[in-house]
């Protein structure tokens, strides 16, 4: 008999095991939250209800902030094709940070009763997030998630979204759940009587080799899920820098400035052209669709074998299709001057080193000082001055990532390859997560389009257009080159002896040069 259920669980698609099958996700508002949603709609088009957890903002209630989002490009093949599948989704108003998520009492119970798998992935993804805030979303919310799944009796999968540098104060990151310096229940009692300034003060003690309250945190929250929900059908999985989609539901789509999408942006624009970064290094850059296939892969598996223990996921590129920051710093170049921004403030020219001094000077040069001078024109024109404030922000934000662009880390990817190994050839091609399909060139320069089209909404019909005014501004920038260095070397002979002595010997030469061609001439 248990081998005959074995052979049964084996033969159970992914859209099979979903059927009839109501979700809770938290999140969905989120980039991957998104990507989450739509796909599961459509390549498990016989899914229940999907209850998804949004709160109010800004005045706008949780019905509406869903219709906008299943209006927005990411889902307009899903609803074409499914016509009315905007009625399997189910807003849910309420907040990660309140218990029971702040549902009110009939949601709580239609929600509790009907839900068979959680995907929960809403977290703050601010660096620099305050650390009581950040153990407020980040820890505590998976504290009211375990509380509320035990009240769900039909749950078979639990999927907990962390990040694979929860541990990046480690190079080898096994997966595996690592023992905090500090208890989880510790770090939340200590924010519940500490005031802010106090907080403040003891972050970066707290944080000790983390580079931010994020990581941070997210340790934290594997630590505290793997005792609150102990019993649970529960499985971690760790993605690295997530990025724009590969392939679904079309490629390049990304819809915010966070991560690697704020630096291609700023490379396009002309805005960033040297960062502190290893050139040889790993980016393990993974795009949106491969990590969403790979969650609907890991509550798949987790609801069908039901490991004896909580299965850690690293969703990584590095160690199985490496991509380095070199890479990237000539792929962008490429293709953004193939595919150029509609207005770029200077010609696309990026830089990964990790030399202190080399930036230091590019900082000094290469950005703040053209950063004055084109805000001292726009003074000039009777313009409000901009690009000094561009600067800072996009420092501060250069800053929170130098830590991931300077190192790299070996993840281990065995129940990764695992998972690929349980699952049929048509799940394998319906859910692909095999990071060594991806083709790095192809997908850069879908990302770079995708953030000129989605991001900055940039038409690719202006992409004509675009072009002339880059090349425009080639020839511009040439001229001032040749013009800067003709003024410095007459600056220079003027001021240096030797540079004088140069100047006239060069000057001679040429004089020389002109009185041998007509000789030359009447000799032949």
């Amino acid at each position: 008999m248990a081998g005959a259920a074995d052979n049964m669980r084996e033969r159970l698609s992914i859209p099979a095991f979903f059927r009839g099958k109501n979700i809770f996700i938290t999140g969905v508002t989120g980039f991957m939250g998104k990507v989450l949603l739509e796909k599961l709609l459509r390549s498990c088009p016989d899914i229940g209800l999907c209850y998804v957890l949004v709160r109010p903002k800004k005045g706008v209630q949780p019905e509406d902030r869903i219709k906008n989002i299943l209006s927005c490009k990411l889902f307009e093949h899903l609803k074409e094709a499914q016509p009315g599948v905007e009625g399997k989704v189910k807003a849910v108003c309420g907040d990660i940070l309140e218990p029971n998520f702040g549902m009110s009492a009939e949601d709580q119970h239609a929600v509790c009763e009907n839900t068979a798998v959680v995907f929960h992935s809403a977290a703050t993804v601010k660096f620099d997030e305050e650390l009581k805030l950040s153990v407020q979303m980040n820890v505590v919310g998976v504290q009211h998630l375990s509380k509320l799944c035990r009240r769900m009796p039909q749950l078979q999968s639990l999927v907990h979204v962390s990040t694979a540098y929860a541990n990046c104060d480690r190079e080898q990151v096994a997966e595996q759940v690592y023992e905090p310096p500090l208890h989880p229940r510790k770090l939340i009692d200590a924010m519940e009587w500490m005031d802010a300034d106090t907080v403040e003060a003891l972050t970066e003690k707290l944080i000790g080799n983390r580079p931010n309250t994020y990581t941070y945190t997210k340790a934290m929250a594997e630590t505290l899920l793997l005792e609150e929900a102990k019993g649970l059908p529960v499985a971690i999985i760790r993605p690295s820098i997530v990025g724009a989609s590969w392939e679904e539901p079309l490629p390049g789509w990304v819809d915010n400035l966070n991560g690697p999408t704020g630096l291609l942006v700023a490379i396009g624009k002309g805005l960033l052209r040297c960062m502190h970064g290893n050139f040889h290094g790993t980016a393990d850059l993974i795009p949106v669709d491969t990590v969403t296939n790979a969650i609907i892969a890991v509550a798949w598996y987790t609801g069908v074998e039901r490991p004896s223990t909580t299965l850690v996921y690293n969703c990584t590129t590095g160690q199985m299709n490496r991509l380095t920051w070199g890479q990237v710093e000539r792929m962008s170049y490429e293709y953004f001057m193939k595919n150029p921004c509609n207005v770029v403030a200077r010609i696309p020219n990026p830089r990964f080193t990790l030399s202190s001094m080399w930036k230091m000077l590019s900082m000094t040069f290469d950005h703040l000082l053209p950063a004055y001078i084109m805000d001292g024109y726009l003074r000039l024109i009777g313009k409000k001055p901009m690009f000094v404030k561009i600067q800072d922000r996009l420092w501060k934000a250069v800053g929170t990532l130098e830590f991931f662009t300077s190192r790299q880390w070996n993840f281990r990817n065995d129940n990764v390859f695992m998972l690929l190994s349980k699952m049929s050839y048509e799940d394998k091609k319906t859910f692909p997560f095999d990071p060594r399909s991806i083709d790095w060139a192809r997908y850069m320069e879908n990302y770079c389009l995708g953030a000129k089209q989605f991001v900055l909404k940039e038409e690719i019909s202006e992409l004509p257009k675009a072009r002339i005014s880059l090349q425009r501004l080639q020839r511009i920038q040439q001229v001032l080159k040749v013009v800067g260095a003709v003024l410095l070397w007459r600056l220079l002979v003027k001021r240096v002896p030797v540079c004088h002595a140069l100047w006239n010997l060069f000057l001679s030469w040429v004089l020389w040069v002109f009185h041998k061609i007509p000789l030359v001439a009447r000799s032949s």
